[in-house]
């Protein structure tokens, strides 16, 4: 599956915005933007006046770069948002979020979406005692994830869960470390997202 593979910090400073890509490096004194809060390139540092277009795109690059997602998958998951009940732009990020490579993360077990992602891949996560290997798996209540017995000694997942509790985990979920485990309570609702996203404007731009 095609993925980006460039430097991922300046998609952050390209967004103007932490987007905690690089897990405990984005904490630190080393994150790009507390060195260049400016976007990359020989011209990052002029003044721009932003369209009303370039602002809705802005906004969607934003959300699809944040939980790793290229433009075919964040499309998919706009139009199943657009077909459920409700606010499509809330529908939006609660599908991105109860994506389980984004459950992996909230919950500790990775220290970035990317690296939750790897751990997918490689048949590392359990949902309810059995391997899923598709990061794109959509939990739901009551579901139960886990890290698979073999990989509990992996430094990764240790060091990550260690880092955890200075994000802590989300109210919709609650974690069990000692059984390297989580619980999804209830989905998750727009207020327990608190990244600053502008979600009205994902949806203006798709409904041209």
């Amino acid at each position: 599956m095609a993925r980006y593979h460039g430097p991922v910090c300046r998609l952050c400073r390209r967004e103007n915005l932490k987007l905690f890509l690089k897990g405990e490096r984005c904490y630190t004194d080393k994150c790009a933007i507390e060195r260049r809060n400016y976007p990359p390139g020989q011209h990052g540092q002029r003044r721009l006046k932003f369209s009303e277009y370039s602002l809705q795109l802005r906004e969607k690059q934003k959300v699809k770069r944040m939980y790793g997602l290229l433009e075919k998958q964040f499309r998919g998951s706009f139009e199943t948002a657009e077909k459920s009940r409700g606010i499509t732009g809330e529908n939006l990020l609660v599908i991105l979020e109860r994506r389980l490579d984004n459950v992996v993360y909230r919950l500790g077990f990775a220290c970035s979406r990317g690296d939750a992602r790897l751990l997918v891949r490689h048949g590392h996560v359990q949902v309810n005692g059995r391997r899923v290997t598709i990061p794109s798996y959509r939990v739901g209540v009551g579901d139960v994830v886990s890290v698979a017995e073999k990989s509990r000694k992996s430094e990764r997942v240790i060091s990550a869960m260690e880092g955890a509790q200075r994000r802590g985990v989300p109210d919709w979920m609650e974690v069990d470390p000692e059984k390297f485990s989580g619980t999804v309570k209830v989905l998750p609702s727009r207020s327990d997202i608190t990244t600053p996203i502008n979600e009205k404007l994902i949806v203006e731009l798709y409904s041209k």
